[in-house]
């Protein structure tokens, strides 16, 4: 008997031990799935420009707003504590009426990083008069300020109610407030308020919208956005129903309380991570690079030297010289291997041969060792040329997915006597000097890319979908874009099949009323063939003016939809395909749709479309990071961009690509085997041999 109340004993012991280990695991999964901290939001209000004098009642108000809503506050002006280590402590950050550029590039890095791991983002009024020469921050914020009138009365409307920031509104809501007209440059914003344009004075130099948001939220590059052009006046930060719209819109910043991800790949990675490898420098006027099956980097020099680089025995060697004609811009420019090199062992080479005859050759070699066979040449065609005056060779060579060739060829125009802007002088004996006879003409292949299909016996075919009918009746056949004046860079994305290029434009310095724009270069997208404005637009299809040499006045301004070539020099159509306009451009000063490229020389060169998964990865690969992104590069400025494109490939922003890298005006570039990228710097000085003119290898150590 007592052994059986030992056992009973035991046996519920048993039962309660084990729903106690039950209770504890409950109680530990519901503690561990809670946040182990109250959400934290950083009110952060620096500014550089103009002051708002509500800041110490605005950041009053939201640290008050915070604790209402059980969040902890902190408040700052100082941007040094935008640092990965600080940010990770945060769910949102607050730009609380900040202006002018707040943060320097390791800091925008730093909050880049902190929205992409899923942080939050709140901006309140001149959030939006911050950081202007920073696209991401205006993709984030949704717009940039323009201007404003005077403070007075409105009546706002607004169009969603079922978000919590407006939830407490009406329909309408009538205050007084600063109204900001905005520039809005991210169509994925989801309008909460707008303004009634009518029941408020607008200045004379004030654009109207219709619809005109003043409050929006989105969810952007990973993290989440919320913004209002409210809350200029002190009375707003008393106000029940602003301080409603604030709560609401602090909430949505802040989240459902996920933890940040800094692993994901959509995370900008350390730009200090990437190092310049040099591989071969004092070179002579390097021009462009491929790279060989086994992994050697065939590249050429514009004199004639083709050379190559052998990272097992960590040398380059010269192959062959070619006998080039190299005045003016021409020479050896362009270099392109055959897709199928390792059954046929071909190279393209793009270059002006030391005859009589001004013209160029596109020629295919046989490259079966070193040196280079001269007498495998087989001029694939000719572009005839002139070699009177100068200037813009271009020479691309690119090979596409669908293996055509692409071949960019320059305007090949005298650009000195026509004041920076148009160069069309129809005037006897002027023919140099007018880039109608080539950019403009039809049945020229100059200032065009040409896109054949290379066949076995040295020769081409005309593939399907270029600009003009194969049987030339309109035009040559082998034209697939037209309007260009140095497209001195090309690429073709693997994926898409679109073509980019950079196009390098005209030097007016300012625009002239009876003239046309100030010079711009370009950075061109090709989604098919078409025509692309010069010498008649230039940037977003801003027309010059046709002009009078001989009379030296202007005329009219062309007609985007329908240009006309009626210059005597013309050899082919008069009534030119409508104009499509540039991807990216920008001038000399600074660009305020593009600002992230700043000022100073122009030369723009487009690069390829990184696409991490065409790569065996490896140690230095470029991160997955830049998947999908556009490649492009500034020779003048000695700088390289990432740029991001949305789901249809439309231009979202651009950001700098490996900024601590110091480069010397990089001339051409390719994404070699394992995702590594390889580049030609052509060097300081133009037109000879220079130290800093190296082939270099880009690798990336996440480690750094």
């Amino acid at each position: 008997m007592r052994y059986l109340r030992i056992n009973e004993y035991f046996a519920s012991m048993k039962t309660v031990i084990t729903a106690l280990i039950v209770l504890i695991g409950i109680g530990l999964y519901l503690l561990l799935s809670q946040p182990d901290r109250e959400p934290r939001v950083l009110l952060f209000s620096k500014t550089v420009t103009f002051y708002h004098q509500t800041i110490p009642v605005a950041r009053l108000a939201l640290t008050e707003i915070a604790a209402e809503n059980g969040m902890v506050a902190d408040t700052t002006t100082n941007a040094a504590l935008f640092t990965d280590e600080n940010l990770r402590s945060y769910d949102a950050v607050v730009f609380l009426n900040t202006t002018g550029d707040v943060l320097d590039d390791s800091q925008q890095e730093a909050f880049m990083r902190f929205v992409q791991a899923g942080g939050g983002y709140m901006g309140i009024h001149s959030a939006s008069d911050t950081e202007f020469g920073w696209p991401w921050y205006g993709r984030l914020v949704g717009g940039y300020f323009i201007n404003h009138p005077a403070i007075q009365e409105a009546t706002l409307t607004v169009v969603d109610r079922n978000h919590e920031a407006t939830q407490s509104l009406e329909d309408t809501w009538t205050r007084t407030d600063e109204w900001y007209n905005i520039r809005y440059i991210n169509p994925d914003i989801n309008v909460l308020i707008t303004i009634d344009e009518s029941t408020f004075e607008q200045g004379d130099d004030e654009p109207s919208r219709d619809p005109h948001p003043l409050s929006w939220y989105h969810e952007f590059d990973g993290g989440r956005s919320f913004y209002t052009a409210l809350g200029h006046v002190e009375e707003s930060y008393s106000e029940p129903l602003f301080r409603d719209h604030i709560a609401g819109g602090l909430r949505y910043a802040v989240g459902g309380g996920n933890q940040l991800d800094y692993d994901q790949p959509g995370v900008l990675p350390s730009q200090t991570g990437f190092q310049k490898i040099i591989l071969d420098e004092n070179l002579n006027e390097p021009m462009e690079l491929d790279q060989l099956p086994d992994g050697r980097i065939l590249f050429i020099e514009r004199r004639g030297d083709l050379k190559v680089y052998d990272a097992e025995a960590g040398r380059t060697d010269l192959i062959s010289t070619l006998d080039v004609y190299s005045e003016l811009e021409d020479g050896l420019l362009g270099l392109a291997v055959d897709p199928e090199y390792d059954q046929n062992h071909w190279i393209y080479l793009y270059y002006a041969p030391p005859t009589d005859e001004a013209k160029q050759y596109l020629s295919r070699f046989t490259l079966d060792g070193s040196p280079l066979s001269l007498h495998s040449e087989s001029v694939v065609f000719e572009v005839e040329t002139q070699r009177v005056e100068c200037c813009h060779s271009g020479g691309s060579l690119e090979f596409g997915p669908d293996g055509l060739l692409y071949l960019s060829t320059g305007d090949n125009t005298n650009p000195f006597a026509s004041d920076g802007f148009s160069p069309i002088d129809e005037r006897e004996g002027r023919s140099a000097w007018d880039a109608q006879r080539s950019s403009a003409n039809s049945n020229d292949l100059r200032g065009k890319i040409l896109r054949v299909q290379p066949v076995d016996d040295g020769r081409y075919i005309i593939p399907d979908g270029n600009l003009f009918p194969k049987d030339g009746s309109e035009g040559r056949p082998e034209i697939y874009v037209m309007g260009s004046r140095n497209p001195f860079r090309i690429s073709i994305d693997s994926k898409t099949g679109y073509l980019y290029w950079g196009e390098v434009g005209p030097d007016a310095t300012t625009s002239d009323i009876e003239r046309g724009p100030k010079g711009h270069d370009e950075i061109n997208q090709a989604r098919g063939p078409g025509f692309f404005g010069w010498p008649y637009f230039v940037a977003d299809n801003k027309p010059y003016f046709n002009f009078d040499f001989q009379r030296g006045r202007s005329l009219s301004p062309f007609d985007v939809s329908r240009p006309e070539n009626h210059s005597p020099n013309n050899t082919g159509l008069q009534i030119l395909p409508s104009a499509q306009p540039a991807f990216i451009w920008y001038p000399y000063d600074a660009s305020p749709e593009f600002p992230l490229v700043g000022e100073g020389g122009r030369t723009a060169l487009a690069g390829p479309v990184y696409h991490f998964d065409d790569y065996e990865p490896s140690d230095a690969q470029i991160p997955e990071y830049y998947d999908g992104k556009l490649i492009i590069f500034e020779w003048m400025r000695h700088k390289i961009f990432a740029v991001t494109m949305d789901g249809e490939g439309d231009y979202a922003y651009m950001e700098r690509f490996a900024p601590h890298v110091e480069f010397s005006r990089p001339t051409d570039m390719i994404i070699g085997r394992g995702g590594v990228l390889y580049l030609l710097e052509y060097g300081t000085n133009w037109n000879v041999r220079n130290q800093d003119a190296r082939l270099v290898r880009i690798e990336f150590d996440p480690g750094r």
